[in-house]
Order: structure tokens, then sequence, then C-alpha cells
């Protein structure tokens, strides 16, 4: 049951997909715009069109997906492949320096990859990486952010909290709507093959389109685990919050735990507060923006975490382990599940090396009598932009994200997420392209440009048609479970300018909770502290923005 809501306008930023820490005060306050604000909302404002969509037409999927976001599901790879980009997108002497976030080890540098040769090859241009991993974003981008040598292209993503993120795209980067409003996109056709919905979840700010979104399937952060280990920990269908305890519990042995987690995971947050019936951050109630946070069930989740993280459940030292850590923790059997996004099942199976079978759970029902919910992903996992330009240098940059832009049943997908044959994969009897061993180090996740810009993602897994009917059919299942975010797309220059440190109170204070150095009762106090600091005009924000977007 939900407890005070607030008047008209929008929403928070990137906070979803991870529960990301924040970084200290004293580093996101070096975070400026030379001290200029800019009016970022998007009320009274016209809007620039959404680019037109022109779907692909490729390879018919075996299990058909929906408009949505529920994936199409192949279960072999197209025996023949189509040309996506029929021009180089640079003239071969053309540098283009980009910076993105990062969840695998650092690339080997670009004279020893093949990958990123063959990458900068089928481009017509040099790129050249800064990675920032995960644990390192929010420090690293405050950095960049507040300087004045940017490189050309910057993704921002991966459910982080950045402070004054509107503001920093206003004064500093290129606005990129009279490039792909309405037709305009069609000039760069695998960006109109980006359905709508991803645009619309990237959103305006100022009215304007500033970015290029990097495309998300509807499901979004879910419970992964060792289906071996959860069956014989007694794991059954439509289990119950008592029931997950007590198979975590059975899960536990010796240095062995059911429940992985990091720091930025925070003890699984994002699955708990959802299965226990709490809104994905915001509730729109009569044009009203709701703060998940100030919910009862919301509280009843950290109860429930602190509940396991008291019979010792998870990894030791949650809160000092990374995110990359917690994989490998889960993939040599150390942990039984972790929450992470969707998406990892591509990484994460080949990763197992079949050690287990891999599963996404179905949410478990709450003792509070709660509907259950699972978090229903952005559109929009973040979006790429661009510092300010000539035009001639802007449509380059376009053409380059266009091209990894290319879709599923490409030549140029195919370069872009498996490399080149006979180097970084070779095929089975059924075409399927497999990895090397080389594969397994140069590839996209080691460079990573699919943050940069992607295809539109589709349930494919090379050689295992297995995986994509069992993952299929749990996206279906789970399908009328998903909750979507009513903030996604809107702007809140409140948001911008406090939204950051209200992130960091209350990631920290749920860290604290459930490691047990506070109370249960500083989560009350932190939630009064976030509603002064800005929450409850936050909200009021996203009302307004809401009103004139829709």
């Amino acid at each position: 049951m939900s407890t005070p809501s607030f008047s008209r306008r929008s929403l928070l930023r990137s906070i979803a997909a991870s529960g990301a820490a924040v970084a200290a005060p004293s580093v996101l306050a070096a975070c400026s715009t030379s001290g200029r604000k800019h009016d970022v909302g998007n009320a009274g404002k016209k809007l620039a069109p959404w680019p037109a969509y022109v779907p692909f037409s490729g390879p018919a999927p075996d299990l058909p997906g929906t408009a949505d976001g529920i994936q199409p599901g192949y279960l072999s790879y197209p025996k023949e492949l189509a040309t996506a980009v029929h021009d180089k997108p640079g003239k071969g002497t053309e540098t283009i320096k980009v910076m993105t976030i990062t969840y695998g080890t650092p690339p080997k540098p670009a004279g020893e990859n093949r990958f990123w040769t063959a990458v900068n090859e089928a481009l017509g241009v040099k790129l050249e990486f800064t990675v920032v991993p995960d644990s390192d974003y929010m420090t690293k981008m405050a950095t960049m952010m507040a300087g004045n040598d940017l490189p050309d292209v910057i993704n921002f993503g991966g459910g982080h909290t950045l402070p004054r993120e509107a503001d920093f795209v206003v004064s500093k980067c290129a606005d990129l709507s009279d490039y792909i409003s309405g037709d305009a996109v069609k000039a760069y056709p695998n960006l109109a093959n980006l359905p709508t919905y991803v645009w619309q979840d990237m959103g305006h700010i100022a009215g304007r389109l500033w970015g290029i979104p990097v495309q998300r399937s509807a499901p979004g952060n879910c419970l992964w685990i060792n289906n071996d280990v959860f069956t014989a920990a007694g794991m059954k269908d439509g289990w119950t919050s008592e029931d997950f305890l007590e198979v975590a519990k059975a899960a536990t042995k010796g240095r062995k735990y059911g429940l992985g987690s990091s720091q930025p995971l925070l003890f699984g947050e994002t699955m708990h507060s959802m299965a226990w019936g709490a809104p994905q951050e915001w509730k729109l109630d009569g044009g009203a923006f709701v703060s998940a946070y100030t919910t009862d069930e919301y509280r009843a989740s950290i109860e429930f975490m602190l509940e396991l993280r008291q019979a010792n459940l998870y990894n030791p030292n949650v809160l000092g382990t990374s995110t990359v850590d917690c994989k490998t923790f889960f993939y040599n059997g150390t942990v039984g599940s972790m929450v992470d996004g969707f998406g990892a099942l591509s990484t994460s199976v080949p990763s197992i090396k079949d050690a287990f079978v891999l599963d996404a759970a179905v949410p478990y029902t709450p003792s509070n009598g709660a509907k259950p919910g699972m978090q229903r992903a952005k559109g929009a996992w973040g979006y790429t932009v661009l510092k300010k330009t000539t035009p001639d240098r802007i449509k380059l940059i376009l053409r380059v994200l266009d091209y990894l832009a290319s879709p599923f049943g490409t030549k140029e997908y195919e370069l872009n997420h498996f490399g080149v044959e006979g180097t970084h994969f070779t095929r089975d009897g059924n075409g399927s392209p497999l990895p090397t061993e080389l594969g397994q180090v140069e590839n996209p996740v080691q460079l990573p440009i699919k943050y940069l810009c992607d295809a539109p993602q589709v349930l494919y897994m090379p050689g295992r048609p297995d995986v994509v009917q069992r993952n299929h059919a749990w996206q279906l299942k789970v399908a009328p479970m998903l909750v979507r975010n009513p903030r996604f797309g809107l702007q809140s220059q409140t948001f911008s300018r406090v939204g950051a440190a209200i992130d960091q109170l209350r990631t920290d204070t749920i860290g604290d909770v459930v490691s047990g150095r506070k109370p249960m009762s500083a989560w009350g106090d932190a939630v009064k502290k976030m509603r002064n600091q800005g929450l409850d005009r936050i909200a009021e924000d996203y009302a307004k923005d809401y009103a004139s977007n829709h």
C-alpha cells in the first residue's frame, strides 16, 4: 500500500538497471557545466518528432516476438546474410575518440586486437576507445564531464545516475534533432529500424533529440539461477517468499552461498522490491507520481533482504564485491544465483560451459499479499551523444553508429557480434558461429562497441536452440508481470540538480541497513531526507513533463 502521492510532473533519470551506487559528493560536485543552468524539461516546448520507424525485413523468426519488446527467437542461424551497409562510413583517414562503459576486462591494444582491427577496417575509421569499468563509471564520468577535453562520442547508460547529466548534454553535446527526427533518420536505415518505443524511453531533453539509444527488449533485471542447485534445494513453481528463503538456505553450504550480489547490485534490490509489489521507481496515480521508496512494499523488500543477509545466504562482503567478480562467483558455482539484466544470457551461457543449467527465475509471491512484479527494462538501456562539431563530422559519426546498429541476419551484425570467421569464430554443421579461443577474449564485451549502438535484440544462441526455447517460453510467462517505470523518457530539472545525491542516500542507507550497520528505522529517516532534498519536487517535475508529453 502506497503512501503519499506527489503532484504532476516528470521522473528520475538512469537508476533502474543495476541499482548502482553513486560517487561521493565531492567528486560529483566537479561535474558542472560552467555554472550555467539549462531548462532541460519539455513542458511548454515544441517537441522534435520521433524518428520514423522503418523495420528491417530480415529472416522470419521461429518464435515470434511482440511489438513491445518480447524477443523474436531464432533456433538456427540464417543461411544467407543480407548486406546492411553498402559503403564504408569513413574514408580510412578519420579518427573518432569514444568513451563507454564496460563489464568485461579491458581490450587488448588496437595493434594486437584482430577484432578491433576488423571493426576499424569495416567502418573506415580509427576508433580510439576509453573504456570505463562499471565500478569506476561514476567517478570517471564526473571527471570527464567537468573538463573541456571531451571525446567525440560518449555513452551514458548502465543504470547510473549522473549529476546534471541533462545539463551537460544540452551544454556540451550536439543537437541531433535535424539529423534523425521524422523522415530524416531514413538516411541511416539501421537507426530507422529501432522501434519507436526505444526513442520514447530515451526521451527528449528540452524538447530536442540529443542521442542515439541502445535498444533493450522487455525483460529487465531478473534472478539468474543455477537451476541444478535451486532444484535440488527445493525450488518449485508458484513459490512464495517463505519458499525462497528456505531454498536459499538449502543452497547455502560451507563456502557456497545461495545468493550472490555485489556493491552495484545492492543485495538484488531491483528484483526483490518488485517481487514485493513495489513500483519500478515510480508509480503513476491519476497524473501524480508516487515514489517507490515511500511505499510499504519497498520497505518490506528491504526487511526481507535483511532477513536473507542475517541468515548468511549472500556471498561475504557484498558491498566490497564488484559485479564482474560476482559473475565469476556465479559461473564457478561459489554462488547459486545473482540478479542481472536479461541481456546477460548471451554472455553467461558460453561462460558456464554447460557446468549447470542456467535459468531466469519467475518472481516469488510475497507474504504481504501483494501482486509480485518484475522490472520491465527501459527500452533504451542507455544513449550515445556526440560532442558539438561540424555537420559533416556529425554525419560521419551517425554513419558509424548506423553500421553498429546493423540488424540480425546481416553480414555487418555477424562482424559486430561474432568477429571474423576463422579467427574469432568457426561454424558448426548447421552454420552457427561458435567462438574460438581468441573470440572469447576479442569480442564486443571486451571491446564494448555494443554499448555505443546496437541492433534490436533477438533471442539467438549459436548452436543452442534449447536455450532459445527455454528463455522464449520464460519471457512469455513473465510478460504479464512486467512493470514499466512511467518516468522513462521524461525530464526533471530538480533531478538533474539533486537526483544523484538522493540516490546515493538511498543506496547507502539500503547497504547500511541490510549489512547490519544501521537499524531498520534508518530507512524511514532516509525517506524523510530524500523528500526534503527534492524527491517531492522531482515528482512534481515529472508530472508536469508527463502532462506535456501525453
